[in-house]
């Protein structure tokens, strides 16, 4: 006999490999791995869709793949979208493309790096 599914979550952010800097980009892939590890230990399901800002990704169209893969109850969007003025349209776009392709998931929004499970958490029904 099948046990409940588990709760299906895809946080979507920005791939830290790929954001212009100067800046290091370990510290954040190391909070979205543990991020990741933790969303196994508590039985959720979890997915990363990471777009680039460095001109080779169509982030429509990976939005649009990764909301259409399955049924989502929580979609998160990372801080690292929504905290610049020069990433508003990549933001709206985003969420204009979650309300219409995942619209009964809830919307989480994270803070920081580090508090990515708290914040999906916090939004899970």
């Amino acid at each position: 006999m099948e046990g409940p599914t588990p709760p299906q979550v895809l946080v979507i952010g920005l791939d830290p490999y790929r954001v212009p800097g100067p800046w290091d980009p370990q510290p954040v892939a190391d909070a979205i791995a543990a991020a990741t590890a933790e969303f196994t230990e508590r039985g959720i399901d979890a997915e990363n869709c990471l777009v680039g800002l460095d001109g080779k990704d169509d982030h429509e169209e990976l939005l649009t793949a990764a909301l259409r893969s399955r049924s989502w109850d929580c979609v998160l969007v990372g801080g690292g979208i929504r905290h610049s003025d020069e990433l508003l349209e990549l933001f709206e776009t985003t969420i204009n493309l979650v309300h219409r392709l995942a619209p009964d998931a809830t919307i989480a929004f994270n803070s920081r790096p580090d508090d990515i499970v708290t914040a999906v958490v916090r939004r899970l029904p």
